[in-house]
């Protein structure tokens, strides 16, 4: 795994936890805007495995 895959993991991680943290104190739709960044983060991650292979 390269550098910048790397960084697109922790990203995405670090996205998916804190919009956890907005669904359990605020609701959904506010975790909107983690959660879905989150989820171009992880599919942008699969496209550049799936690209390389």
């Amino acid at each position: 795994m390269k550098l910048f895959d790397s960084l697109l993991l922790s990203v995405g991680v670090a996205l998916v936890i804190m919009g956890i943290y907005e669904v359990m104190t605020a609701g959904l739709i506010y975790a909107y805007s983690f959660l879905m960044p989150a989820i171009l983060v992880f599919l942008w991650l699969v496209y550049r495995k799936r690209s390389k292979a």
